[in-house]
């Protein structure tokens, strides 16, 4: 490509020019038919559009792009067309991102040709720890030997407002950037706004500055309004990143020359309009044109194309279909092919196995199977192998690349599997504690949960986050919560919760496979069997290639149908099924105990099965009932089993406190144990 020192050659001109006149004539548009495409609430990129465009025109299609929802101009600089763009503004039928389900300018794509975007959500800020997951998936690649087999090597981009950066989970993307040197863009675009607030108000300095705190990151400062000077500057980063592997960040300032959304007006707030005016990209390119050698008629005439090519789209885009009902219920999950239990379950062995180190053969079986698989996470790393010792030599044996620490970044933790999972990997992660799940939540409900849904099935994000969970040996409050309720409400992702090494195993081999997100709450107090009672969480550890798959109940102690005494069927999950089994050991002919397994996607026909035989229902949970799963699924069976009930569905969980105490006696008043099911249990027979 032909770069003189400040010019750029008449063809970049030109392409930059018939871009940004695009851009300009949809704003303009939109704005002379305001009541029409406001229907829906959409941002342009008036003003933002020349460094948008220079990068645009440099990005190849191995790399990933994540842009934020002011980047229109970015979306035409890579390829997309005025009327693939008005699909979405006008939540058509076709729109190719999502199919009208999610706003203007919240691109996903899988094009061949184009970039590839996976999805994100307009949460500012939050897209940077899935695009840094991205870059960290190609650092992963390129250190273990997976074969790249393009000529240039592919780079992420990460757009952000700047009024975003002040958001935490960016300071987590930016530390992995810099501490692993990832091969990623942020390109922050500083308009100076945030919505009414400006930078005054909401910054305590710029991204430039800021990111002058994280060691490791070249930042340069640029005029974004000025497509030359974007566009070399772009060019040099790039240039850099793809042979020295790491970050850059561009701070790019730029005038917003629209509203901040078609509903928040700029004239309700903006008091700098006419000095935004001043600054327009616009003018700009075309003096650039101009003294390359355009004449005024040639400028004139790539504008008026544009105009004429924005206008018959729009026109076009008004008549297209709009969705179907049905079409609501579609994309919600990847299909996946494990449906069947294969493997051996129950091989002759010498020793029983606990449920952790069933666990940690089954991630070792995988990880020796397929490259593409990695463990990351809290102290999973070489030095520790986890604090419950879960990951143990998986480091030795597969080297820092593999299994490695992260800091204390719970959201990172949880939100880089996006990016990882894009760029084609398997990434199974690991929070410590169910009680630090809280701050992965914003990534695990935004991000992962949605990917597969608002993309209309291009990108589900194929990960497995392993959580250990549950009241044991005195944890005390930031140990030992219970957090299912939580997560059952967070539709897009399944859920499994064993009881014993077998299923643990099983399941996880079957989240491997799953092309969805899968969290695996694993019970601690089940991890070594200590607990007494929990004897059955040991088994003989199932065959190599055992798949149990999610949606299998499992009747772990069955009962004949009786007239003669009184039956109950007892539903639970994790450690429940234990308390169930020591509660009713002498009374095994009167309960059914039906394991769950998988809370989503949930047994409903064994469930069902099982109270209309009995007759009774008790739901067993570690959690406080009150607003709970268990409360839920009691709804569901007494609203499908109501004629065959003789009692009320019943449910017993923890004390309704706030958190579970350190002290021993205040811990084991708060949570169930195999006494308290069993008076629960004989309240209901006795109903």
């Amino acid at each position: 490509m032909e770069v003189l020192d400040k010019t750029l050659n008449k063809i970049i001109l030109e392409k930059a020019f018939a871009t940004m006149a695009t851009a300009k004539a949809m704003t303009e548009l939109y704005e002379e038919n305001f009541k029409v495409v406001s229907k829906y609430v959409h941002a342009t990129s008036r003003g933002h559009e020349a460094i948008q465009i220079a990068l645009a025109m440099q990005l190849l299609p191995q790399d990933y792009a994540f842009p934020y929802y002011r980047d229109d101009s970015m979306l035409l600089g890579i390829g997309m067309q005025p009327y693939d763009l008005m699909l979405q503004l006008m939540a058509k039928r076709d729109d190719p991102f999502s199919g009208g389900r999610t706003y203007y300018c919240h691109p996903s794509l899988r094009d061949a040709d184009k970039p590839k975007i996976p999805h994100q959500s307009s949460a500012t800020g939050m897209q940077a720890i899935p695009a840094t997951g991205a870059a960290m998936g190609f650092w992963y690649k390129e250190n273990i030997g997976i074969e790249d087999r393009n000529q240039q090597k592919p780079i992420v981009v990460c757009s952000l407002g700047d009024a975003s950066v002040t958001e935490g989970e960016v300071a987590e993307a930016f530390q992995m950037a810099a501490l692993k040197q990832l091969p990623i863009l942020y390109l922050v675009q500083d308009n100076g706004w945030d919505i009414s607030a400006n930078a005054k108000e909401t910054r305590a300095q710029n991204a430039f500055e800021y990111a002058k705190g994280f060691h490791g990151i070249e930042a340069i400062s640029i005029d974004g309004a000025n497509f030359t000077e974007s566009y070399l500057a772009i060019q040099k980063a790039l240039e850099t990143m793809r042979t020295e592997r790491r970050p850059f960040l561009v701070h790019a300032k730029v005038p917003l020359l629209n509203h901040h959304t078609s509903g928040v007006r700029m004239e309700w707030y903006r008091d700098d309009l006419e000095e935004a005016q001043l600054r327009d990209p616009f003018p700009v390119l075309m003096k650039q044109l101009f003294d390359a050698g355009f004449t005024k008629d040639e400028i004139q005439k790539i504008n008026d194309t544009a105009v004429a090519k924005v206008l018959a789209d729009y026109n076009k885009a008004l008549l297209a279909e709009d969705p179907k009902p049905e079409d609501l219920f579609t994309h919600d999950f990847a299909p996946t092919t494990i449906t069947e239990e294969v493997g051996e379950r129950n091989p002759e062995r010498e020793d029983k196995v606990v449920m952790v180190d069933c666990a940690l053969f089954a991630v070792e079986e995988l990880m020796k199977k397929h490259p593409e698989c990695l463990l990351y996470g809290q102290d999973v790393g070489g030095r520790l192998g986890g604090v419950f010792r879960e990951a143990a030599t998986l480091a030795q044996k597969f080297g820092d690349e593999r299994v490695f620490n992260t800091p204390i970044q719970e959201a990172f933790i949880v939100g880089s599997t996006v990016g990882m999972s894009a760029v084609g990997l398997k990434p199974i992660v690991e929070v410590q504690f169910a009680d630090y799940i809280w701050p992965g939540l914003n990534q695990l409900f935004t991000e992962v949960s949605r990917s597969s849904y608002l993309t209309n099935g291009k990108w589900p994000v194929s990960m497995i986050l392993r959580v250990p969970i549950g009241a044991y040996g005195s944890g005390g409050p930031y140990h030992s919560s219970s957090v299912e309720s939580v997560l059952t409400n967070i539709r897009g992702i399944k859920i499994a919760y064993p009881s014993n090494g077998a299923d643990l195993k099983g399941l996880l081999k079957a989240a491997y496979y799953d092309p969805n997100p899968v969290v695996i709450l694993e019970h601690k107090g089940l991890y070594w069997s200590k607990v007494k009672g929990t004897d059955a969480a040991r088994v003989n550890e199932p065959s190599e290639d055992y798949i149990l798959p999610f949606g299998q109940a499992n009747t772990v102690q069955e009962i004949w149908p009786q007239d003669q005494q009184e039956t109950i069927s007892v539903i639970t999950y994790g450690m429940g099924v234990h308390w169930a089994l020591n509660a009713s050991a002498d009374i095994k002919e009167q309960v059914e105990i039906i394991d769950l397994r998988t809370l989503f996607p949930l047994d409903e026909e064994t469930i069902l099965k099982s109270v209309k035989k009995a007759k009774k229902c008790l739901i067993v949970t570690e959690e406080p009932t009150n607003n709970s799963f268990a409360r839920s699924l009691a709804g569901m069976i007494q609203e499908k089993c109501f004629r065959h009930l003789d009692a009320p569905v019943m449910v017993i969980g923890s004390e309704n406190m706030p958190a579970i105490p350190l002290n021993m006696t205040l811990e084991q008043t708060m949570v169930p144990n195999a006494d308290k099911v069993r008076a629960k249990m004989d309240e209901l027979l006795g109903y």
